[in-house]
């Protein structure tokens, strides 16, 4: 099996170089009351594209003052595509990796520098991806069917469908940007639904405000922290493009 995972690293490794853009967020959530920091990227090659991003989340504690990050998620996912020029373009082979670590303090709500760190359920994932855009690629959705192996957690139905959108110059109005995803998946028994629609607004080169609502249902962390299935958290944010 190690075999097996460091081959899918090989392959997730190709194409680090050509058409990047990568981008930095910054959120203040509302509904936990901390900020967060991504670090996105996409790069695209001649075998296809491969996007990544890492999240930390900065509510570890001493009193009322942060005095470290908390938790941590992780995903990178390699798509390959060696026949665009035939009629199956839109048609990609995709790997990708989920994985992390937080605090139990961060569950339960409390400081978790006295409760040690534990690991996210990492998964492996493996599908195929469907792409479809606007003729100026203004508008784009990838649909995605994914087998998703959990590392640690059991799952009756191990799929994963997930919609990925991006419309530019949203309602005409130059500079708006309406994008994010729908994940959907099992967790045992039960159905687990995650999306993050984003609204941003490039006010000068590189630099937008803007933000995201968190929806979720039976999504384990932020049943655990709020005690509700269903979640909807809004945030407020900057983002920096590369």
């Amino acid at each position: 099996m190690k075999k097996i995972f460091i081959s899918l690293f090989a392959i997730l490794a190709l194409g680090l170089t050509a058409n990047a853009q990568t981008n930095f967020q910054t959120f203040y959530d509302f509904g936990r009351g901390h900020f967060t920091t991504t670090l996105e990227g996409f790069h695209q090659d001649n075998w296809g594209n491969t996007f990544f991003f890492i999240d930390y989340d900065y509510n570890n504690r001493d009193g009322k003052k942060v005095i470290s990050p908390n938790n941590t998620y992780f995903e990178i996912a390699r798509c390959l595509n060696f026949w665009s020029e035939s009629a199956l373009a839109p048609l990609s082979l995709q790997i990708e990796y989920n994985g992390g670590f937080g605090t139990w303090g961060n569950l339960f709500g409390v400081p978790g520098t006295d409760y040690g760190a534990f690991p996210v359920n990492s998964a492996f994932l493996a599908g195929v991806d469907w792409f479809l855009h606007s003729e100026n690629f203004n508008n784009t959705l990838n649909l995605k069917v994914l087998y998703k192996h959990f590392v640690s957690l059991p799952s009756k139905v191990p799929v994963q469908f997930t919609a990925v959108w991006g419309f530019q110059d949203l309602f005409g109005l130059k500079n708006l940007r309406f994008s994010g995803f729908a994940d959907f998946w099992c967790e045992g028994n039960n159905l687990v639904i995650l999306s993050e629609p984003q609204l941003w607004f490039q006010i000068f080169d590189h630099f937008n405000i803007g933000g995201e609502v968190e929806i979720s249902y039976n999504f384990a962390g932020l049943e655990a922290s709020t005690g509700k299935k269903f979640n909807v958290l809004p945030c407020i944010g900057t983002k920096w493009v590369f």
